[in-house]
């Protein structure tokens, strides 16, 4: 998938555990983890705001974008 989720790195870097994050922008555990792993389908911008909101970043800090190399 060209969009990987770069969630972690930043936890990491502000030093803030799953919980707490959780806890902070009022998600459940497992869809944080689920937007953590690269495996959601969607995020909701109001989700990204919170998450950007709590761990003082830009949505591109969380997202990026890397094409799929074409196939030949």
């Amino acid at each position: 998938m060209p969009i990987i989720v770069n969630l972690d790195v930043m936890m990491a870097k502000r030093k803030i555990s799953l919980n707490e994050l959780s806890e902070r922008v009022d998600l459940t555990l497992s869809n944080l983890s689920i937007l953590k792993t690269g495996k959601a389908k969607a995020v909701r911008f109001s989700t990204l705001e919170a998450i950007c909101k709590a761990l003082d970043c830009q949505p591109g800090d969380i997202l990026e974008y890397i094409p799929d190399e074409k196939k030949e």
